[in-house]
């Protein structure tokens, strides 16, 4: 199920993201601007690629993480499966083609909802090993573990909100795409909600391995969560000034919670593959400040759309995608004894 999900998300990053998005800027760069273009292009690309790939990749190394013991329990993720990716595929078709798209968009959306409240209801049939469920040993969880749950419930909610405006949108809207003021808010939980807590939490427990460094700050890390939590909600609610400082500030946090600027205490972890490793995941948080830094300049003085376009480009593929190209070869071929099985119990009671 690991390797279906991998070669799923691939499949969506390569074709209908990574196709779709380099036509899009084609027709930008020919057009000079973006006046020309649909907004359910611009869209439906950025569904493909954080829905059908980054979101496939979590899924998928999620459940992998869940202690299995029946033969049964292939059965939630072999149909979250089927119903994650024939949703995605669905949105993308709908949004590129308008087949049916009033049928499609709430039909899709609905199968990505019910993929993801599977999923949490997978994890939480889980409990902690009898060793930490007595009265004197109380376990405390991990602060990884917290900046996932934060971004898995930003998931949760992202595709109620994502349900919810595609079943208005197919009863009373006239075009097939979210309307500007929408698509920001969306597009706040999306980013900021979802993709970005996942990516900290699992930079916190891996990094230190990866890179030599320190362990990160529970205290600065803390904030930089609660920062960010600040900054979705009134990106939600359309204080988009506000967001855009307060999730700047989280960016700058998490990467003095995470020590990036220090020197490591040791030799990173490069055996095998290339010694720039390290610095492509720096670069990877570097990219995340000047997001966060974009989207203010852009909430303040973008009239035409190009600067916000910018700023979330950095995100997901600044950010994002340089970290999935980055840890995604050197964690798959050892997932199983990188994720150990108390961490597995812990994330999975969680």
């Amino acid at each position: 199920m690991l390797r279906a999900w991998i070669a799923s998300g691939l499949f969506f990053m390569a074709l209908p993201g990574t196709l779709l998005g380099s036509s899009n800027l084609m027709a930008i760069s020919t057009h000079h601007g973006i006046a020309s273009l649909p907004a359910a292009w611009i869209q439906g690309h950025g569904h493909a690629q954080v829905f059908g790939w980054i979101g496939s990749f979590i899924l998928g190394i999620g459940f992998h993480s869940q202690p299995s013991h029946r033969r049964s329990v292939i059965r939630i993720p072999l149909t979250c499966f089927v119903l994650w990716t024939s949703g995605v595929a669905m949105r993308w078709t709908a949004s590129i083609y308008g087949w049916h798209w009033r049928l499609m968009f709430p039909i899709s959306a609905g199968f990505e909802l019910i993929a993801v409240l599977l999923f949490i209801a997978a994890a939480t049939q889980h409990k902690l090993p009898e060793r930490a469920q007595g009265k004197r040993a109380t376990p405390r969880m991990e602060l990884w573990v917290v900046s996932v749950l934060m971004g898995t419930a930003g998931l949760a909610a992202l595709v109620v909100f994502n349900f919810i405006e595609c079943v208005h949108l197919a009863v009373n809207g006239t075009l097939l795409a979210f309307s500007h003021a929408l698509d920001q808010k969306y597009l706040v939980l999306l980013a900021w909600g979802f993709l970005v807590p996942v990516v900290w939490g699992f930079s916190a427990r891996w990094l230190p391995i990866f890179l030599a460094i320190a362990p990160p700050s529970t205290r600065v890390f803390l904030t930089a969560l609660i920062l960010n939590l600040m900054g979705v909600l009134p990106g939600v609610s359309g204080w988009t000034i506000a967001a855009t400082f307060l999730l700047t500030a989280a960016s700058v946090a998490i990467g003095l919670a995470l020590h990036l600027t220090q020197r490591p205490h040791g030799s990173a972890k490069v055996q095998g593959i290339h010694p720039s490793f390290p610095s492509f995941i720096r670069l990877s948080y570097a990219w995340l400040v000047i997001a966060g830094s974009m989207s203010v300049w852009a909430a303040i003085a973008d009239q035409h759309g190009g600067i916000w376009g910018t700023s979330r480009h950095a995100l997901t593929v600044g950010f994002a995608a340089t970290m999935v190209f980055a840890i995604g070869p050197r964690i798959l071929p050892h997932l199983p004894a990188i994720i150990p099985s108390s961490a597995s119990d812990s994330c999975s009671s969680a």
